[in-house]
């Protein structure tokens, strides 16, 4: 597959409640009326029920406003646009909206300008056949939905209530945040969150996070690397004591806020090199003032070339040091880009698979293992890991795989507390297609490998493993919780698995004939857990 493929030739666009953007704005052009959307309507119920229900005090005194008649009544705004010139990070600054996550995912979005060309569609204007009229391309549950909005935005007090541009006259990314409120229900669902989320929503991409207090001696390179492939990256720093926190405030940094990253470097310096590191703080302001931020002197000690890479406004994106990223920061998070996104030759290496299923209630909701009655009626889903990597550059021969567990429509209902185990078939069980894991089996021996159970809409893991076939078992933490899910398997190497029929166990009863045992695997691992969603809200202005 040639590196210039975009999206476009891989996926199959699906209208988001059957709303077609070229023929609503067609009607509206025709009879000279600005598009009204009755889907997500100017209305309380689009702001939310709780937070921004219509007794908040962030809810008191909205105005639905469109741009134009936005703009009409401020002097240092005199006209409104979509995008000027191109969309840049300085076009998302943050509201009265706790979706810090949403926003840095957005800021980093804009340093794939062929991603952001897919998620952002070109021609829309608010002056070229303006019609009240937008659409947005997001990556929903294993399809790209195309998102219709009006653009009526909730003010106050003459100015936009939640994300911005710095200059006040771009409203690509004012629209977009309200595309994906659309599709999750309300702007209160954004209210707190992870970027990978929106990472994923942007690229259809797979996530990997890092806990910064144990990295790998590597990661500066995987970061350069991830930003070299287009990856979008985010950072973020966990809530610290008292003492922590006012180091982190004579700094400014805040804690339990995530940040974005947007570039990685090394300069020469007292004849040797330093790794940096840029980050971008989606208020657009509240910078790092220590060693290689803005103002750091440190700058006047490189070459005239290197010297270049620093901007010292006051703009939210700063240099620091890898040395000090590693201390201040809690963890990093990459979303590695697939086939459904424009990419480069090794990326195209990844071989993918999405499995859908489901959990029914006294069906296939079996809960985890410690529910030893049910938990053999959980789905089961079956790879063939035949070849190992080419570069055994952690540490040895196996075969890197990616998996992902994703809850559907979580954020307009609630999240289930999900995780998924991995077993291996022994070899006289390989490729027969009447295996299917029983209850005897899966209670006498340890998976290779146990997620944590937490509440997030998805649920991954990277791992390396010896060459065989293997079950994933994706489960709830209680039985009886229903939902639907997807499954996706990203691995270096092709890999196969057992065809649909075989596979697909959601009907199964609890009846299941009992396999002999299988040879015991190793010890079961656990991935940090993470915490609740992160939605710092920006320092009032003074």
């Amino acid at each position: 597959m040639s590196n210039k493929q975009s999206i476009d030739t891989n996926a199959k666009v699906v209208k988001y409640l059957n709303q077609d953007y070229t023929s609503l704005k067609r009607e509206c052009r025709s009879s000279g009326k600005l598009f009204t959307d009755k889907n997500f309507p100017a209305a309380p119920e689009s702001l939310g029920f709780k937070k921004l229900g219509p007794e908040s005090e962030v809810a008191r005194g909205i105005k639905w406003m469109r741009p134009k008649e936005l703009c009409s009544y401020q002097t240092q705004c005199p006209y409104a646009e979509f995008i000027i010139g191109k969309a840049d990070r300085t076009d998302i600054c943050q509201g009265k909206l706790g979706d810090c996550w949403l926003l840095a995912a957005i800021s980093s979005l804009t340093l794939n300008p062929q991603i952001l060309k897919w998620v952002v569609p070109e021609g829309q204007s608010l002056s070229l056949y303006y019609a009240g009229i937008f659409h947005f391309q997001l990556w929903q549950y294993g399809q790209w939905v195309d998102v219709v909005v009006d653009d009526r935005l909730p003010t106050k007090h003459g100015k936009l209530l939640f994300v911005h541009s710095a200059g006040g006259q771009d409203f690509w990314s004012a629209l977009l945040e309200k595309a994906y409120a659309k599709v999750n229900g309300s702007y209160e669902a954004l209210i707190g969150g992870w970027p990978m989320e929106a990472f994923v929503d942007f690229t259809g991409g797979m996530a990997e996070s890092y806990d910064l207090d144990d990295a790998p001696s590597f990661l500066f390179h995987i970061i350069r690397k991830a930003l070299k492939l287009g990856s979008l990256l985010s950072c973020r720093i966990n809530k610290s004591n008292s003492i922590e926190m006012d180091n982190l405030t004579s700094f400014k940094l805040v804690p339990d806020h995530t940040y974005s990253i947007t570039a990685a470097q090394q300069v020469h310096y007292n004849d040797s090199l330093v790794e940096l590191v840029r980050i971008r703080n989606p208020w657009g302001k509240m910078e790092w003032n220590g060693a290689w931020g803005s103002r750091s002197e440190l700058w006047n000690y490189v070459n005239s070339e290197e010297k270049k890479l620093n901007n010292s406004d006051e703009n939210g994106e700063f240099w620091m040091s890898y040395t000090d990223f590693i201390r201040y920061f809690s963890r990093l998070s990459i979303c590695n880009l697939t086939p459904d996104t424009v990419m480069s030759d090794e990326v195209l290496s990844w071989s993918y698979k999405t499995f859908k299923g489901s959990w029914e209630k006294g069906a296939t909701a079996g809960g985890r293992k410690q529910n030893q009655a049910t938990f053999c009626t959980n789905p089961q889903f079956f790879i063939n890991l035949n070849f190992v990597d080419d570069d055994p550059h952690d540490g040895g021969d196996g075969c890197t795989i990616l998996i992902g567990l994703m809850q559907k429509d979580a954020r307009k209902e609630k999240y289930l507390r999900i995780g998924f185990y991995i077993y291996k078939v022994p070899a006289k069980y390989k490729g027969r297609r009447e295996v299917h894991v029983g209850r005897d089996v899966l209670m006498e021996t340890e998976p290779k490998h146990c997620t944590d159970f937490i509440f997030r809409r998805e649920v991954y893991c990277r791992l390396k493993l010896p060459r065989g076939e293997y079950a994933i078992i994706p489960s709830t933490f209680d039985p009886d919780c229903e939902g639907s899910f997807i499954l996706r398997v990203f691995a270096e190497k092709q890999y196969t698995t057992r065809s649909k029929e075989d596979f697909n166990f959601n009907k199964l009863s609890l009846h299941h004939r009992h396999d002999s045992p299988w040879v015991p695997a190793s010890r079961i691992t656990r991935g940090p857990g993470d915490s609740r969603g992160f939605g710092a809200l920006p320092p009032a202005t003074p």
